[in-house]
């Protein structure tokens, strides 16, 4: 009889077993977002040229393709209502710095 019992908690303990690996999620190692992004930015450093001026370049370079900010905005997600407000507010920023950049040309003359 106490091979019975054995045996038979050990039967429930091995359906148990499979019965929740069954139903579990399967881990998905690749499922996080993707923030890689198609980089082609090149700086060819001349003969004599310090470093730090190559880098100064590169970096001006990676502002003005919009790399960063791209993988800023990919960081967390960002539903279409943020976007959007993000976005308003961007364009709301950029009219003010051409409105002031206007000034000061209108100025300069």
């Amino acid at each position: 009889m106490a091979k019975f019992n054995f045996l038979l908690s050990l039967l429930v303990a091995a359906l148990v077993a499979i019965s929740t690996n069954a139903f579990a999620p399967k881990p998905t190692f690749g499922a996080r977002p993707s923030t890689e992004l198609a980089v082609n930015i090149k700086v060819n450093v001349g003969d004599g040229e310090p470093i730090e001026s190559a880098l100064r370049r590169f970096k001006r370079e990676v502002n003005k393709s919009g790399h960063l900010m791209e993988l800023r905005h990919k960081r967390y997600f960002e539903n279409s209502q943020e976007r959007k407000k993000r976005k308003v507010k961007e364009a709301r920023m950029r009219i003010k710095f051409e409105r002031m950049q206007r000034r000061r040309m209108a100025n300069r003359t």
